[in-house]
């Protein structure tokens, strides 16, 4: 488990994120139109996972925007925002943002927080994912994590940004 913490306060997660070189497991998220979306959806492209524990939050809303910003420049790469927020809730975010070169997913019904080592298991977030980013290659081969240590701050954008180039 990860050892993270909250404005100072330790925050644990169900397990660790994947580890470099190794496959990411397949998933089921659903997007705004209540469509489920599967890894193969994303067949042959780089992926950004942008994750986090809800959008209303400053620090979440930020590394959206900013991950937004950056992926139009970024070729044969996606960047998958996954939060449990509901499906509703990042769709208007987004709509209300003009984020138009994320995609936006919950995790509201599925096991992606248990399968990818973010859901967080104890603290007034429990339940919620934990902020991290996982960059793959286009064979879904892990080549960059970040577990954020404290879930106030921002992931490191230029780290994950390189690695995808």
């Amino acid at each position: 488990m990860a050892n993270i913490t909250l404005k100072g306060n330790a925050v644990n997660t169900i397990g660790n994120l994947p580890e470099n070189g190794l496959s990411i497991k397949d998933f089921a998220l659903v997007n705004e139109k209540l469509e489920v979306k599967q890894l193969s959806d994303y067949d042959g492209k780089k992926k950004i996972f942008n994750i986090f524990p809800s959008i209303d939050t400053g620090v979440c809303a930020s590394s959206a925007r900013k991950f937004n910003e950056e992926a139009g420049n970024l070729e044969n790469t996606v960047v998958i925002n996954v939060s449990k927020d509901l499906p509703f809730a990042l769709g208007r975010f987004c709509a209300a943002e003009g984020l138009d070169h994320v995609e936006t997913l919950s995790d509201f019904r599925g096991t992606f927080g248990d399968d990818y080592g973010v859901s967080i298991t104890d603290s007034p977030m429990k339940g919620l994912l934990s902020r991290a980013v996982i960059v793959t290659d286009e064979n879904n081969k892990v080549i960059y994590t970040e577990q954020v240590p404290e879930i106030t701050q921002e992931p490191n954008y230029e780290a994950a940004l390189n690695a995808a180039k």
